[in-house]
C-alpha cells in the first residue's frame, strides 16, 4: 500500500482567495476558495449518493474565514458564506490539486448546462 500524502504547509492568502498547500512529496498546489467551496466534500454539496450532488453557483467571491484541524487527517474549512460542513481529508486535497484543471473544466461545463454564468470579479471591481 502506498503512503498517503500529508501536507507540510497550508497557507491561506485571503487577498487572492487562494489556499496554498505543500505536501511531503514536494507537490505544491494552489486552490482557489471558489474551487474548494464548489467542490466541498460535504453531503450538502455532494449529496448522499451518486447523482445527488447540488450544483453550487454564485461563489466567485467566497473566501475562507477559518481553517480548523480535524484530527491528524483533515481540515474543516469555514467559508464566509456560512458553509462549514466540509471536512477536507489530506487525500482529498491532494486529489483536488492533482486534478484541479479537469475538475474546474467539468464544473464550468455543469454551470453552463445548468444555465448559470460566473461573474467576472475583476470587471465588477473596476466599475466601483
Amino acid at each position: 500500500m502506498s503512503k498517503k500524502p500529508i501536507p507540510t504547509e497550508i497557507k491561506l492568502n485571503k487577498k487572492a482567495r487562494m489556499l496554498e498547500l505543500t505536501f511531503d512529496d514536494g507537490k505544491h498546489f494552489e486552490l482557489s476558495c471558489e474551487f474548494l467551496r464548489v467542490h466541498s466534500p460535504s453531503a450538502e454539496v455532494q449529496g448522499h449518493g451518486p447523482g445527488e450532488g447540488v450544483l453550487q453557483f454564485g461563489k466567485e467571491g467566497v473566501n475562507i474565514d477559518a481553517i480548523e484541524p480535524v484530527g491528524s487527517y483533515a481540515v474543516l474549512l469555514r467559508f464566509d458564506d456560512g458553509h462549514d460542513t466540509g471536512i477536507y481529508a489530506w487525500e482529498t486535497l491532494y486529489n483536488y490539486g492533482m486534478n484541479r484543471d479537469a475538475m474546474w473544466e467539468d464544473y464550468l461545463q455543469r454551470l453552463q448546462a445548468g444555465g448559470h454564468k460566473r461573474r467576472d470579479l475583476a470587471k465588477d471591481l473596476s466599475n466601483i
